[in-house]
């Protein structure tokens, strides 16, 4: 008689998970109910989602002035550090500074940094207009932003004005003019 009234540990699992699906199911069909008919939980829930939304926007606006602060820092930081005099020397930096940024691009690093290489053999190329079109062709979109921004904040760049627009135009429409090729460059 006692095999008869034992529970089998398989129907206790069972019955577990059948009354937690249920419990689920109930207050899911509860909270569908509420949503439908109360204007006041309605109004909380809007509530909450424009809060949550704020909050977002919040942290996204913190990020995007820490990353402009992290871009003149880095800025600051290469002209403090210098640049190369002679062609030879202007060369090999050159060559260096693409190829690191083109492997902290590909490896997803930090767009700043990857931006900051690539800024950094800008400076010494003799065309800075021109190594823009490459750029623009072959460095992704958002390194290519950061890049824009450390043009921006670069005075020494002659970038300004090209495809005959303003010459106070943005580092962003900078950017895209030289793939017009007012000076017939092809890549």
């Amino acid at each position: 008689m006692s095999d008869s009234s034992t529970l089998r540990p398989s129907a206790v699992v069972a019955a577990t998970v059948g009354v937690a699906v249920a419990g689920f199911l109930a207050y899911a069909a509860y909270f569908d109910h509420k949503r439908r008919t109360d204007a006041e939980f309605r109004r909380a829930l809007k509530r909450e989602s424009q809060k949550e939304a704020k909050i977002a926007r919040s942290k996204a606006e913190q990020q995007s002035t820490a990353q402009r602060e992290a871009i003149k820092e880095a800025v600051n930081a290469a002209k403090a550090e210098g640049f190369p005099e002679n062609s030879e020397e202007k060369e090999a930096y050159f060559m260096e500074q693409v190829s690191q940024g083109e492997m902290l691009s590909q490896q997803g690093a930090d767009d700043v940094d990857a931006a900051l290489y690539f800024y950094k053999a800008l400076k010494v190329y003799p065309q800075p207009s021109d190594l823009i079109s490459i750029y623009d062709k072959t460095v992704p979109k958002p390194v290519l932003d950061v890049l824009a921004d450390m043009i921006a904040l670069d005075d020494s760049i002659p970038v300004r004005g090209l495809g005959g627009g303003s010459a106070g135009g943005s580092a962003g429409g900078s950017r895209s003019s030289p793939g017009v090729s007012q000076h017939g460059v092809d890549d």
